[in-house]
C-alpha cells in the first residue's frame, strides 16, 4: 500500500518514509506514526509524518 492518502495512515502505524535528505537516494527509514502532518486527503509524493523518535518524511510504504 502506498502512503499517497491520508485516510490509509493512522496513528501507531509501521510505515517507511523518505526523510527530505534521503530524497535523492531514496534510503527508506521505518518506524511508528506518531503525527500526521499533511492536511490534504491525498499527496503525490506521499503523506508526510513524525515517526516517533522524531524523524519526519513523506510515507512511501505501509506496513501490516
Amino acid at each position: 500500500m502506498s502512503g499517497t492518502n491520508r485516510a490509509d495512515i493512522k496513528k501507531g502505524l509501521s510505515v517507511s518514509i523518505v526523510l527530505k535528505q534521503d530524497q535523492r537516494s531514496g534510503t527508506l527509514t521505518e518506524g511508528i506514526v506518531k503525527d500526521i502532518l499533511t492536511n490534504s486527503a491525498n499527496h503525490h509524493h506521499g503523506i508526510k509524518v513524525r515517526l516517533q523518535d522524531g524523524a519526519v518524511g513523506r510515507v512511501k510504504a505501509i506496513h501490516d
